[in-house]
């Protein structure tokens, strides 16, 4: 298939090389030339402008897949993007959006019968070659013509065993992305997963910052323990109820830096813990350990103990993020934004 891919970041970038291995053609575009003219040396078209983009593309319907930050860049790329394309072509947000703002676009863009797709997607910086986790909200019919995209995308059956008594039917959730629901799902179930990571690096920060502390002045002499943390991490990896790639993460962090000194400890949220929390306020669910986990990061920025340095480690290792260099107060919902209003040209 051909596909335009808009943001050619840490994921966008890898998005279109595992595309073009499967031997889709990507027509791609981004404000900088350096990630443009390195995907065009990989076999992509570059664009330098959304509009050349959408010209360049010939196979109808049309698909363009932006993959932004959250908040006001994707919208718009969005807006400038349903300027230019025609009834029956699809937008895909591969990014984090907010869900409720997934589902006013695509009543917007619907007045153009151009059709509006949300996809969560998991796997950051390692997904070239792992495939990503895909979570996608929206039209059947479109999802569906898009399947040869998301299934190049996704990491197939692997070598995961099978789920014993799992019903015959759709085999796309074993093969790594499901159609979740209607417009909005698919970035509601993105955000959930995201709340729950939060949680489970919490678990694990706060577990190693238990172990280093055991050979604490505070404690008896005969109760001190010197503890090997990179021996735990990795034999906690094999065999281990408690093994995870976040694990993986976690051991090969402490294998290169025992004592995380190139890490502060300062860990910045993305967004979609905030809304899983709210989430759960809404439904009136309680959602003690994943309310923590968000409070645990907020505290960060003020102190910083080994358990939060995991974190950190834990975030650049799955995807890239360097501490210092993401926004104080990430943006979430932008509820008086008109989805067909005039962008700024530097958007494009």
């Amino acid at each position: 298939m051909e596909i335009g891919v808009v943001g050619l970041g840490r994921m966008g970038g890898n998005i279109a090389l595992r595309l073009m291995r499967a031997g889709h053609r990507c027509v791609v575009f981004d404000s900088s030339s350096k990630p443009r003219d390195a995907l065009a040396s990989e076999g992509a078209v570059a664009a330098v402008s959304l509009v050349e983009l959408v010209k360049t593309l010939g196979e109808k319907p049309r698909a363009i897949w932006v993959m932004l930050p959250a908040g006001r860049i994707t919208e718009e790329v969005i807006a400038d993007l349903s300027t230019l394309l025609e009834a029956g072509d699809i937008i895909i947000d591969g990014g984090n959006t907010f869900y409720k703002d997934d589902i006013r676009r695509a009543k917007k863009l619907a007045e153009k019968n151009i059709h509006y797709v949300d996809c969560g997607t998991s796997g950051g910086v390692w997904g070239i070659d792992r495939g990503y986790c895909m979570m996608i909200g929206g039209p059947k019919a479109a999802i569906d013509h898009l399947d040869p995209i998301f299934a190049a995308l996704a990491p197939g059956l692997g070598s995961i065993p099978r789920t014993p008594d799992r019903a015959e039917g759709d085999t796309r959730a074993e093969r790594g992305y499901i159609l979740a629901g209607p417009t909005g799902s698919g970035h509601f179930v993105k955000m959930v997963h995201n709340g729950i990571e939060y949680g489970l690096m919490q678990a694990y920060a706060e577990g190693f910052d238990i172990l280093r502390n055991k050979d604490s002045q505070d404690l008896p002499h005969d109760e001190r323990f010197e503890l090997n943390l990179p021996d735990i991490a990795e034999v906690w990896r094999r065999g281990s109820v408690i093994s995870s790639w976040l694990l993986d993460l976690s051991a090969a962090a402490l294998a290169k830096d025992p004592k995380l000194e190139n890490f502060s400890g300062y860990v910045q949220d993305s967004g979609e813990g905030r809304w899983t929390v709210e989430a759960a306020v809404e439904e009136s669910v309680p959602a003690e350990v994943l309310t923590s986990a968000l409070y645990a990061r907020f505290r960060s920025r003020q102190k910083h103990t080994f358990g939060e340095k995991m974190l950190s480690a834990m975030r650049f290792g799955f995807g890239g993020h360097i501490e210092g260099h993401e926004p104080s107060d990430p943006e979430s919902k932008l509820p008086d934004t008109d989805v067909n209003s005039p962008a700024p040209k530097t958007a494009r």
